[in-house]
């Protein structure tokens, strides 16, 4: 084929040679050809071009390519040897084939550039290996079907291609036709005066209009990168609608396949578990995140929103909406939604409800996040948020800086966000986002100096204006905002800085009427038309590239480094655990809940196991302590004074009613609470040898507490027990003679407790006797001889009269008084009747044991109502029916404990666990201790190093 072109280019030298063009000698071909010679005829000595520079040189920019072109330069051509002054011809044909030439060079060049440009766009383009399976088999198989060397014998030969260049020689005719046109006179002179001072004409036109060409090649530049910037964005957004197609489901599709979770959600992750671990060892603060800060109100929430493509945050007029921080991740997805790291609700961002929502969310959470007597929290909300489209990147909104604490705020307001700004940004891998309000004084600004003092070289700083149409207004001199985007104005180096625009103001504008508007201002400012800005440092699409660019290079070469130290934490912490509990398993704090759980769950079902006799016996007990005082002081005793048996029995019958409708069932159902609280405390508590863990004693001690708190006894449980009591208080039928002796055995047991209690008061009053006051060496006090003087006093009186009524006479207190007067004993008449209570007490008790020893054997006596018999026993029918309706109402309570309340308790058990396995704080209080934070941190690491590592693997598969 070179052969060819050469032959046909050859042709043109011919033709330009054998042409009558009026020279009487025929030039040599390779004095009026050279060049073609240099380019067909390599083996031919060519002379030595050179190319003169052009006078202006463009750095062109584009959207598309970002490196400036090279300065083109033009051949300069010698034209051969001059044999007569007059080779006006030779000139004039030289520069018209120069046409020619610029032709070819342009050919050459324009496929050269075309070249680059497709490279470069197949680097942009993502990599759709993993996209194989939507395209059908058979394309792949189509160098099998089809024979594409029968393709290229079939396409026609080099020879014809040459018949399709233009004839020469009718070019070299038409020269010949302008000879008489150009040249009237002599020939050679007017040729070379008109062109010398045609190129004096240029020279001074290009002087004169150097300055109009410049204006007129920048706003061609401008209209071009503008063009290739549409047809970028019309690129990207078929990119979008393509990449959307591909991540959806289809549900007619035959491909049915589950997509695989995305770099930057696995990274996400691992960011969400260092944030719950623990600060000491300082690892969550080395891997990268773009942490946002800026003053208030600076515009740093509508970047997020613009670099997110929705308005998700909370907005006010001039009100720190910002406060607690919040970690977005953006990433990709063929629906535009945003979820919460804790919770299964997708937000839909195409739907203006599910962004009210969402907002509304993110304010509830950041309110509950902030303490009481605060007005910023440190605890860091997570949202993610996916769509086509979107640059991948982790970006953390920190509340702005405030120069002044302003009223409704906490006092510590301004050091705590200041505290948490540096926090963050002291992570040697975080890229700081710094944003700077363009509608006011530089001098104005805090975070700049904030942002200078943690990233001093700013390696890792991009610098951001905002609200450029406002500074471009209300800034006399435009100047000042190139000083600004260029860090003149302020002590702070940045990787890059950018320049937005994020709306007009109004709240109630979409993410698609602000980024019009950006555009439709960048086009009209004059910020680029003066070269102050360039194309690249304008709008916030631009800037999310950038900061993602520089987000993923940060990652790359930070992760591995950050793996191996989780590596070395993990050997260390298992060496220590191996060190120290040997025999144990590694079981993180969930783990022991869960294992408790099931111990205080076994627990519970033991509660059922428990004998009925066994309730019974507890319940009866119990009640009889509680009730007993009552029954002797306000049931026995007032009776017993009674005259005869007729008496009695009305008086215990009222007495009785009374107690019943009252005080009684109230006092059952206490009973029966407490004493199965009592049963569930001894399971609870009860060790289990080697088996019992003592790390869970804290846990069960809670979930007792706050389960015996939340349980309540069945309401109508007290009306049916009533009734039963009732009843079985009204029987007065004893049917044989071993329930009379239980009822005997029964009243000696509480009557002889009785009067050793009675024993033990009156020693306390009287003091010791001579036996212990010989032996023991103690003494009595002088109200201890007194009230002993009174005791003997007492016991005579009683002595003289065993039917004496339980209480003293006015005169008999006096005749008391006075005959301890006369010995020499001062007292009190209070004294004396207090004396004489214990004193008739004692000798009531042991009569009634008396009584009670005759009445073994009045059962006979009973069965005849005592008929024709002296004997009385309707104590101990007293005593029978109180012990009957104890039997009677522990039977009855072991019934509702064993059928409803047992299963009651099971189940608020239940629920407090439940409660307590979602209060990680309530976990983190219970279960405590050495073991459980090393367990702790071990499992922690182990996640994060395989998360980790799972990452690298991933990010080592896209490269």
């Amino acid at each position: 084929m070179w052969r060819t072109r050469a032959a046909a280019a050859c042709v043109i030298c011919r033709s330009l040679a054998n042409s009558s063009c009026g020279i009487k000698r025929k030039s040599p071909l390779q004095n009026l050809h050279l060049v073609c010679h240099s380019i067909h005829h390599p083996s031919y000595p060519s002379s030595k071009f050179q190319r003169p520079p052009l006078r202006i040189s463009i750095q062109l920019f584009s959207s598309l390519n970002r490196l400036p072109l090279r300065k083109t330069k033009l051949l300069n051509v010698k034209y051969g040897y001059q044999f007569h002054r007059n080779f006006w011809l030779a000139r004039l044909a030289s520069r018209l084939l120069k046409v020619r030439y610029l032709i070819l060079g342009s050919a050459v060049g324009g496929g050269y550039t075309a070249k680059k440009t497709y490279d470069q766009w197949k680097d942009m383009m993502p990599d759709l290996d993993e996209y194989k399976w939507i395209i059908p088999d058979f394309v792949w198989e189509l160098d099998e079907l089809i024979d594409f060397e029968k393709l290229i014998k079939a396409l026609p030969d080099a020879d014809d291609l040459a018949k399709l260049l233009p004839d020469f020689d009718k070019i070299g005719e038409s020269f010949a036709s302008l000879k008489g046109f150009l040249s009237p006179g002599a020939p050679g002179e007017t040729a070379f005066r008109a062109t010398d001072q045609g190129y004096d004409n240029d020279k001074q036109f290009k002087k004169v209009s150097d300055k109009e060409k410049i204006d007129q090649l920048q706003e061609e530049l401008l209209r071009t990168q503008l063009k290739y910037q549409r047809m970028l964005e019309r690129l990207e957004k078929e990119n979008k609608e393509l990449r959307k197609l591909v991540l959806q489901r289809d549900d007619k599709g035959i491909h049915q396949r589950k997509l695989k979770k995305s770099l930057i959600d696995m990274y996400s992750e691992v960011l969400d578990i260092l944030s719950d671990y623990d600060a000491s060892y300082n690892t969550q603060d080395h891997l990268p995140r773009v942490v946002v800060v800026g003053d208030q109100s600076a515009g740093k929430t509508s970047v997020l929103e613009m670099i997110a493509q929705a308005r998700i945050f909370p907005r006010g007029s001039g009100e720190m909406m910002t406060r607690s921080p919040v970690k977005v991740t953006l990433s990709e997805g063929p629906h535009h939604v945003a979820l919460f790291k804790d919770s299964s609700r997708e937000f839909d961002l195409t739907k203006e409800e599910d962004l009210a929502a969402l907002r509304n969310e993110i304010e509830i959470r950041m309110r509950n996040s902030v303490k009481e007597g605060c007005t910023v929290s440190t605890e860091t909300i997570s949202l993610s948020v996916k769509g086509p489209g979107l640059q991948r990147m982790v970006l953390v909104d920190l509340p702005g800086v405030i120069s002044t604490v302003t009223s409704g705020m906490a006092p510590d307001t301004k050091e705590t966000i200041f505290s948490i700004s540096k926090a963050y940004m002291q992570n040697p891998n975080a890229i700081i986002l710094c944003i700077q309000d363009g509608s006011v004084d530089a001098e104005r600004s805090i975070v700049t100096d904030l942002v200078s003092q943690m990233d001093p070289q700013g390696k890792r700083t991009i610098f951001v204006l905002t609200k450029v149409d406002l500074a471009e207004k209300n800034v006399a001199s435009p100047n000042r905002i190139q000083q600004i985007i260029e860090g003149k104005l302020f002590p702070m180096k940045a990787l890059g800085y950018f320049a937005v625009v994020t709306g007009k103001g109004n709240s109630s504008e979409s993410i698609e009427s602000i980024k019009e508007y950006e555009e439709e201002f960048f086009q009209n400012s004059k910020l680029l038309k003066t070269s102050m800005l360039k194309a690249h440092q304008v709008t916030t699409k631009n800037l999310s590239l950038a900061v993602s660019d520089c987000f993923w290079k940060m990652v790359r070469e930070s992760v591995e480094q950050q793996a191996d130290a989780f590596k070395a934490t993990r050997f260390n912490l298992e060496t220590e655990w191996k060190n120290n509990y040997p025999r144990l398993r590694e079981l993180d704090r969930n783990e022991l809940f869960e294992k408790a759980k099931n111990e205080i769950l076994d627990e519970v079902i033991s509660l059922t196991q428990v004998t009925p006799k066994h309730w019974e016996e507890i319940l009866e007990k119990t009640l009889w302590e509680r009730v007993s005082t009552h029954v002797i002081e306000n049931i026995y005793l007032p009776a017993a004074q009674t005259t005869n048996s007729g008496t009695f029995n009305t008086t215990v019958d009222i007495k009785l009613k009374q107690w019943t409708d009252k005080q009684l069932p109230n006092k059952a159902v206490e009973v029966a609470w407490e004493t199965l609280q009592e049963e569930f405390s001894r399971f609870m508590t009860e060790k289990k040898g080697k088996e019992h863990d003592d790390i869970f004693d804290k846990l069960k001690q809670a979930v007792k507490e706050e389960t015996i708190k939340r349980h309540r006894w069945n309401e109508r449980a007290e009306d049916s027990l009533r009734v039963i009591q009732h009843n079985a208080l009204e029987d007065r039928s004893i049917s044989d003679k071993q329930q009379w002796d239980a009822a005997i055995h029964f009243m000696e047991e509480t009557l002889q407790s009785r009067l050793k209690d009675t024993e033990s008061v009156i020693e306390d009053m009287v003091g010791p006797d001579w036996k212990k006051r010989w032996l023991h060496w103690v003494g009595r006090t002088k109200e201890q001889n007194i009230r002993n003087e009174t005791k003997n006093e007492l016991e005579k009186l009683i002595k003289c009269n065993e039917d004496h009524a339980a209480y003293l006479a006015n005169d008999e207190v006096t005749t008391v008084r006075k005959n301890l007067e006369a010995r020499g004993v001062t007292v009190d008449p209070c004294l004396i009747k207090d004396t004489w209570h214990q004193i008739y007490r004692r000798f009531f008790l042991k009569s009634a044991l008396n009584h009670c020893n005759l009445c073994r054997r009045g059962f006979y006596y009973y069965q005849r109502h005592f008929v024709d018999s002296e004997l009385e026993c309707n104590d101990v029918v007293l005593f029978w029916r109180i012990q009957r309706m104890l039997a009677i109402t522990a039977n009855t309570l072991r019934q509702q404990l064993t059928n409803t309340e047992v299963r009651r308790l099971e189940k608020n058990v239940k629920e407090v666990l439940e409660d307590f396995a979602e209060d990680n704080e309530k976990k983190v209080m219970l279960l405590t201790g050495k073991r459980v934070q090393l367990a702790e941190d071990l499992k922690k690491v182990r996640e994060i190093q395989e998360k980790l590592e799972a990452f690298i693997e991933a990010l080592h598969q896209e490269k």
